[in-house]
């Protein structure tokens, strides 16, 4: 886990965390040019080798672990100088190009409403740097979290920023789901419908989530009203 900025003792009265991936930061677009740079430094073979090992490392632990699956491709490759570069590619990536449009606005704006977090998931090096390079991590005035799997740890959350309401806005509806199980009608769920986790989503969602918006920029001129917060947490925000 990563987090910054110490929490206040008081419960806020509504708290809103923020997903990175896919809702903040155009995750799909960074595989693509990932990709390239493998087939380019390589040939395809050894990009499709990438790949299958990353795929084999999402399967076992549930994360998107770039430099853990690097560690693993460099076997065979230790004399290809090409090699050599991939660190810099990954760790020094200009991350903040591939935000999604308002993405930090709506950050600024969000921050307005209320006490706001980024609450990722992700290992401990590759994601808090893309948080970091990104400018996501300015803009919540590092108030970041990250766990391997932010739905389990909500507890750690609560702990973390106490609230008496939860606003989660986040491009996986089943994570959206799961955190609603848990947090029931103390807890606001915003599916932003973006990137492939999104375009996959059956239509029959488990929890459906309280509100849909196509993007995240959706959320420009939003207020705590728009977001339907349930229990007596509504009535202390909206007036």
């Amino acid at each position: 886990m990563l987090s910054a900025v110490a929490s206040s003792d008081a419960p806020a009265e509504v708290f809103i965390l923020v997903d990175v991936d896919n809702t903040l930061f155009d995750n799909d677009r960074f595989a693509i040019e990932l990709s390239a740079h493998l087939e380019t430094s390589f040939n395809v073979t050894e990009r499709e080798r990438y790949w299958s090992l990353h795929k084999k490392r999402w399967a076992e632990n549930g994360i998107s672990d770039y430099l853990g699956t690097m560690q693993e491709f460099r076997v065979g490759l230790q004399n290809d100088p090409a090699l050599l570069q991939m660190s810099p590619f990954l760790l020094d990536f200009p991350f903040a190009d591939l935000l999604y449009p308002h993405a930090l606005e709506v950050v600024a704006h969000l921050r307005t409403l209320a006490p706001a977090s980024a609450l990722s998931d992700g290992d401990m090096v590759f994601q808090p740097r893309k948080v970091a390079h990104s400018g996501v991590f300015d803009a919540f005035g590092g108030n970041v979290l990250i766990y391997e799997h932010k739905q389990h740890e909500l507890d750690l959350m609560q702990r973390r920023y106490p609230a008496k309401h939860y606003v989660m806005i986040d491009d996986k509806p089943n994570i959206l789901a799961d955190m609603k199980n848990v947090l029931g009608n103390r807890l606001t769920t915003v599916f932003v419908r973006q990137g492939q986790y999104a375009a996959n989503a059956s239509a029959e969602l488990r929890n459906a989530p309280d509100i849909k918006i196509d993007r995240i920029g959706d959320l420009l001129g939003y207020t705590l009203a728009d977001f339907a917060l349930t229990s007596s947490a509504r009535h202390s925000a909206v007036h």
